[in-house]
């Protein structure tokens, strides 16, 4: 499988995301705990070394899921977490962006995942509409963590282009994650400014936003038409694209069965035809 830098790592394109591990709206314990610990270790084994993770997934239920299963870690994964939000005891998403925030979860993920140094970082915002003091101190705090030793490389997530450029002004970025998938591509402009700069650019939600219902990626005709044709699931089928897009593209498709893990990274050796990508981009239009 193809590789790509990612915070002193070169990882394979298709990783594995942390958050279907944990109960329903990533709240409470998984399910089923013995499936969870085996899709981690099941992952491994076909190659992933990318695993992308939150302290607010569960909340700790990931992190404990992964250490668990399997610490201590391969010298080749890559554990790369997020900074910046919380859960309430409903299980509601909060904000929890201020500095000194930022830095106790970043050391809450090197405690609950048994670590010194996590690859990187990514730093999550919310309802930001371009650069402002807040992301300024928010950027100084995850620099200094980094420069620690406590982090190898700083992500932003949930960002806009003019949030990219202006982080870049002040410090090496190695990852963003924003929503981006076949029917949203509203972060077309942050995925083009990564390609060009060369960073790595982590789509969440690439079979579309987890909790809405019908899909709209994988119930979209033009997927389930192809998915027929080519003899492939439509979350293949969309992934596959999703992997197209550009050479800095990294998946993290998650799952908490070990089927649908290993449907998902059969992806890789997917090759969609031209006249194939070419209706698929046309989804969005």
């Amino acid at each position: 499988m193809d590789s790509f830098p990612l915070g002193g790592f070169s990882v394979a394109r298709i990783g594995f995301g942390a958050m279907q591990l944990p109960g329903p709206n990533v709240f409470g314990p998984p399910r089923d705990r013995d499936e969870a610990l085996a899709v981690l270790r099941r992952a491994v084994e076909l190659g992933v070394d990318h695993i992308d993770t939150a302290q607010f997934y569960g909340p700790d239920v990931a992190n404990e899921l992964i250490r668990e299963a399997l610490h201590p870690y391969p010298d080749n994964l890559a554990l790369v977490s997020k900074v910046g939000g919380r859960r309430d005891d409903t299980g509601a998403w909060l904000p929890a962006g201020e500095p000194a925030d930022l830095r106790r979860d970043i050391e809450a993920n090197l405690r609950t995942l048994g670590v010194d140094r996590l690859a990187a970082v990514n730093l999550r915002l919310f309802d930001s509409d371009g650069p402002d003091q807040l992301f300024d101190d928010q950027l100084t705090a995850m620099m200094q963590a980094r420069d620690e030793g406590l982090i190898g490389g700083i992500g932003l997530s949930n960002i806009n282009r003019e949030h990219l450029l202006h982080a870049l002004g002040r410090t090496e970025i190695v990852c963003v994650q924003n929503a981006f998938n076949l029917v949203d591509r509203d972060s077309a402009p942050v995925l083009e400014e990564c390609t060009r700069q060369g960073i790595a650019f982590v789509p969440f939600f690439p079979l579309g936003a987890a909790f809405a219902r019908p899909n709209p990626v994988l119930s979209h005709p033009l997927v389930t038409d192809t998915a027929e044709r080519v003899g492939r699931t439509p979350a293949q089928v969309a992934l596959a694209w999703t992997l197209s897009v550009a050479p800095n593209v990294l998946l993290i498709p998650g799952t908490s069965s070990v089927r649908h893990l290993e449907e998902n990274m059969a992806v890789a050796s997917i090759e969609l035809d031209a006249d194939t990508r070419e209706r698929l981009n046309a989804v969005a239009a």
